[in-house]
């Protein structure tokens, strides 16, 4: 097994007043050559944005886009004519295949957006963009809620153009629990989105990540009562 920490405090970071972002790995202004991406995995970003703001109509192309709010709702409009709400407890996911544009902002006048945006690279290339998103309920502790999988597959999640799967959990204090990975080509990143636990006796706090190689199956213990996302994916 081989596996490498980011810190919390040494991800990339971008104010641009009303948009505060940090970055797992190089995105737009911030630039690492040690931090080019996980395998298929070449975006998280930690994103808050101010009450009322947000990001105008741009484009993507041939990207799988997964957007995780945590508080807050993303304010939704893209080209495929869909537009709503993305809530907190949802995930919204998007194909970009040959081409999507779409436009995101803060729903709230009272509250800022914090979200999650993850891009994984595709197996199927130029495909017709498509779009969904689905509510998950998060209330009961201790267990994995898969929130993505292959869209080939019979696996529970929205679907995407890669064999990668995204789940997320809350484990309280002391509780000991175990990922099994899903696909032999595939590594495990883990990201921390509050509490603290601990892996291979390293600990891990507040937003901190581990990607992992070479494992099968993971075993993680909450120190306190910890939000857990595994983004698994694969490495070649």
């Amino acid at each position: 097994m081989k596996s490498q920490i980011t810190k919390a405090k040494d991800r990339g970071a971008v104010d641009a007043g009303w948009l505060k972002a940090r970055h797992y790995f190089s995105f737009g202004t911030y630039f690492n050559p040690n931090r080019m991406g996980f395998g298929k995995l070449r975006v998280i970003n930690d994103d808050r944005m101010d009450k009322g703001t947000g990001f105008g109509t741009h484009s993507h192309q041939n990207m799988e886009i997964i957007t995780i709010p945590l508080q807050s709702a993303v304010l939704h409009k893209d080209s495929m004519k869909n537009e709503g709400l993305v809530k907190s407890g949802e995930v919204q996911v998007m194909s970009a295949g040959t081409g999507v544009s779409h436009s995101e902002h803060n729903a709230s006048k009272e509250e800022a957006l914090k979200l999650f945006q993850i891009w994984i690279e595709p197996n199927k290339r130029n495909v017709e963009p498509r779009y969904d998103q689905a509510k998950y309920d998060m209330s009961e502790n201790n267990k994995w809620v898969q929130l993505v999988s292959p869209i080939d597959s019979d696996e529970a999640g929205l679907k995407i153009y890669q064999n990668a799967f995204i789940s997320r959990g809350v484990f309280e204090a002391n509780k000991v629990v175990n990922y099994k990975r899903k696909s032999s080509e595939n590594g495990i990143l883990v990201l921390l989105i509050s509490g603290s636990i601990l892996i291979d006796k390293k600990a891990l706090e507040v937003r901190d990540s581990m990607a992992l190689t070479g494992i099968e199956n993971l075993e993680i213990k909450a120190e306190e009562t910890s939000d857990i996302l595994i983004i698994e994916v694969p490495i070649d």
